[in-house]
């Protein structure tokens, strides 16, 4: 039945309303009469008197609304119309206002839906709504717990979504607290939005405590997509920075467990577990966590935070120290008192703060050893640190602490510093026992490498000459280079220790034999070397010491034997000072009498050096063979310089060469020395010789041989750049002793010669192309066809010059110039070309 309420409407209504039916609708009443419980009827009818009927005019509400009632009264278990129904008394208020009755006749139409639709969420989703439209917290909440209670648990998911949101927005942040902790019965993994909904309303307790349990159920999973790892800093966060308001949770395990479990925000949680304390007014508990922090971190960020954050504690407790609470006490005795210990707790503080600050360096270099403690540099600034402190204790403790942390096969750097710096600051102390005592201990330590151990002794040494215990010096380096037979005669010695391996370092007995020859006898020098020969550890260098010293000491022949033992044990270039020397030495000693000797000295030289770096040896043998020996054999000796040293060096050779030949036999003797210089010196040198040899002929009166010069010389010189130097001489030449024809000539091979070296810039452009194409096209075949043009013009300028070669020398009338002595050494004298600027490209 309907109650009181929707009876009074429905008759205020039926008053209205034509109750005889017209048109249509008599037409579905009738039909109605015959069928009353058709629901498509009834929609049919429904839909006759809506608006969107056309060609007619719209029924009035009451009539639709009479219309409703009739057929839910017949049809009252319909969804469909009472969902029509409902929205449409929805929309015909939804302009009014909420306190207008004629929203809660919606209401109590939405209650008497309900008697028959409490199994549809849609019906009391959109009542719920309709409630909350209405501001009814209560009715509202009601109305979804009545809902939850009706409808099964599969639904209730469609319930608590908008419960949730209308509990949130309701501001009544009790009711919102027990809902939220009856959906987490039903939902626990959405402890987050509750957390976060309590942090708002300042529930700092009930929110850590949310947090701590989920993160404790190995099953949880943030619907928020956050990682345990963000979700165990948010409670870190929750609980140090709201420490007054938790209550049964123990914070500082919660924080040192983030501690131990994320390495990546240590310097934050140390900060964090600090200002926990700071906030519960436990100053020096934080302290503690500060000093704990900064002797844990492990990186210079965390460093940074953890230090930043302790020096702002301070600073404001000075500064809360310094600010006057309330007005000035009276004066009096207590009062000067009372002011008196609180300047003692200022200056406290202000001296806290200092040494903190103080400390910072230490405490830095503690953090990056803690990274990496084989660090060598890091534990030479430690102590550095300490001794501008001038703390003489803490430089002993670190270097004690250094030398037993460092391990050598790890370490950083080079770990026989740390002995050789800590004995040398006993040493400056004036406590050499103890100073002894380390390096002692210094030289048993497994180093990687032998050059650390042979630093140890080298320095212990120097530290015994320092203080003149010369005596104690030498036995030491006794000791160093000691070495059995056995172990001297054994092949491989890399994988033993480095101490059987320290006579190998040249290091200790350079300073050995040093030793020796200032402290020793000639004897014991001498006997150094020779093991240092014998074990094969000697160097160039030293062994032109020994040399050297036995020269001194005027054992000469001891000291070529010393070079020969060097000569024959290094190979070139490692050996070319030790010739060198050698052969100076020898010549210098023996000068004329030994010549035979020093003949076979030079040959083994050039035998066993590469002849294109001979140079130096072969200048060295020519002149040994113009003081004391023949100069025909000086000369053969520059001829095989000048064939057998590198291309490029051969023009200079050759130049000292001629000029020899000159000093010794006279000009004409040079003829050969040129045309042997003009096929083997390198390219770019063709051009100086040309022109030297040339002017030697012209001076000498022989015009056609200096022109047949030009003309070969002017076959590897192009007109332009810098070999036009050979060209400007040539027109001088011909200016001066030619005629009409030889001009005429000098210019026609002028053109071909300037055609010629364009032509072969293009060849050689062209025979690129056609490599890179591949075939022998028109290009390679026009390359081919001018490179052999080019041989035969070669090989008549060969013939030419052979033919002038073997013709003798002839003067003309008018031709002849008389050659002076003065001309001759101008000839030369003549100064070399500059160097040719490179070729512009055509």
């Amino acid at each position: 039945g309907m109650s009181d309420a929707a009876n009074v409407e429905n008759a205020a209504a039926d008053d209205a309303v034509p109750l005889v039916p017209e048109g249509d609708s008599l037409v579905y009443e009738e039909e109605l009469l015959r069928n009353p419980y058709s629901l498509k009827l009834w929609l049919r009818y429904l839909e006759s008197t809506s608006s969107g009927k056309k060609g007619k005019a719209d029924a009035p509400f009451k009539v639709r609304r009479l219309l409703f009632e009739r057929a839910l009264k017949a049809l009252p278990g319909s969804y469909k119309l009472w969902n029509m129904y409902l929205r449409e008394r929805r929309d015909r208020i939804k302009h009014k206002c909420i306190t207008d009755p004629a929203f809660e006749a919606v209401n109590n139409t939405y209650e008497r839906a309900l008697v028959f639709m409490h199994k549809m969420p849609r019906i009391w989703i959109d009542y719920c709504k309709f409630l909350q439209i209405q501001r009814k917290v209560t009715k509202t909440r009601h109305t979804y717990d009545r809902a939850l209670r009706s409808l099964p648990i599969t639904q209730h998911e469609k319930i608590w979504k908008p419960y949730i949101v209308f509990v949130k927005q309701s501001n009544v942040p009790e009711m919102a607290c027990r809902v939220f902790r009856r959906y987490l019965k039903l939902e626990p993994d959405e402890v987050e939005d509750y957390a976060q909904f309590l942090q708002a309303h300042g529930e700092w307790n009930e929110a850590a405590h949310l947090l701590a349990k989920a993160l404790n159920r190995d099953t949880f999973t943030s619907k928020k997509g956050k990682s345990k790892h963000v979700l165990w800093l948010e409670l870190c966060d929750l609980c140090t920075k709201h420490a007054p308001s938790i209550a049964g949770l123990r914070v500082e395990p919660i924080v040192r467990g983030a501690l131990r479990r994320f390495t990546d925000d240590v310097g934050r949680l140390w900060a964090a577990l600090a200002d926990y304390f700071i906030r519960l007014g436990h100053f020096e508990k934080a302290r503690d966590v500060f000093e704990e922090g900064l002797g844990t971190v492990l990186t210079v960020r965390d460093f940074s935070l953890v230090f930043d954050a302790y020096t702002q504690f301070e600073e404001t407790m000075i500064s809360a120290q310094m600010q006057p609470e309330g007005p000035a006490a009276a004066a009096g005795p207590a009062a000067g008192e009372e002011g008196e210990e609180e300047d003692d707790e200022l200056e406290l503080r202000l001296a806290r703060l200092q040494h903190l600050l103080d400390r910072r360096a230490e405490l830095l270099c503690s953090v990056r050893l803690r990274q990496n403690p084989h660090n060598v540099h890091e534990w030479h600034k430690r102590v550095k640190i300490f001794e501008d402190r001038d703390a003489p204790d803490k430089v002993i403790q670190a270097y004690a602490e250094a030398v037993q942390t460092v391990d050598p096969a790890r370490a950083d750097g080079k770990p026989h510093t740390l002995w050789v710096a800590f004995a040398r600051y006993y040493e400056d102390n004036d406590d050499l026992d103890s100073a002894r005592d380390i390096l002692e201990r210094a030289t048993k330590v497994p180093y990687r490498v032998v050059e650390d151990l042979a630093a140890v002794w080298c320095e212990w040494a120097e530290m015994e000459l320092r203080h003149d215990e010369h005596a104690a010096a030498l036995r030491l380096l006794e000791r160093a280079t000691h070495v059995s037979d056995r172990l001297a005669r054994q092949k491989d010695v890399s994988s033993l220790p480095v101490q059987q391996r320290l006579w190998k370092s040249v290091r200790v007995w350079s300073l050995y034999v040093d030793l020796e020859e200032s402290l020793g006898t000639l004897e014991t020098t001498r006997a150094a070397y020779d093991r240092m020969m014998d074990l094969k550890v000697i160097t160039p260098q030293i062994l032109m010491n020994y040399a050297h010293m036995l020269e001194e000491h005027k054992h000469f022949e001891d000291s070529f034997r010393v070079y020969e033992k060097g000569v024959a044990a290094f190979e070139w270039p490692v050996s070319r000072d030790l010739w060198i020397s050698y052969l100076k030495k020898f010549v210098e000693r023996y000068e004329g009498r030994k010549v035979e000797r020093a003949r076979d000295l030079f040959e083994q030289a050039l035998e066993r050096i590469p002849p294109s770096e001979a140079k130096e040896v072969y200048l060295l043998y020519a002149r040994m063979e113009e003081n004391h020996g023949l100069v025909k054999n000086a000369m053969a000796v520059y001829d095989r310089a000048c064939k057998s040293v590198a291309v490029e060096e051969r023009w200079p050779l050759y130049i000292a060469y001629i000029n020899k030949a000159t000093e010794f036999f006279g000009v004409t003797r040079t003829r050969p020395i040129y045309e042997a210089a003009v096929h083997n010196v390198a390219e770019g040198d063709i051009r100086d010789v040309c022109v030297r040899y040339a002017e030697l002929e012209r001076t000498l009166g022989e015009v056609d041989r200096a022109r047949a010069v030009y003309v070969y010389g002017s076959q590897h010189c192009p007109p332009g750049g810098g070999d036009a130097e050979l060209w400007r001489r040539w027109n001088d030449f011909e200016v001066r002793h030619g005629n009409e024809d030889t001009f005429r000539e000098m210019l026609r091979i002028k053109r071909s010669v300037q055609l010629q070296f364009s032509q072969r810039h293009v060849n050689a452009v062209n025979a690129a192309a056609a490599l890179q194409l591949g075939g022998d096209g028109p290009a390679n075949k026009r390359a081919r066809i001018s490179n052999d043009m080019e041989v035969l013009e070669r090989q008549m300028m060969d013939q030419t010059m052979q033919m002038l070669a073997d013709k003798p020398s002839q003067s003309r009338g008018g031709d002849v110039v008389a050659a002076s002595a003065e001309q001759l050494s101008d000839v030369l004298a003549l100064p070399p070309p500059p160097p040719p600027p490179p070729a512009d490209p055509i």
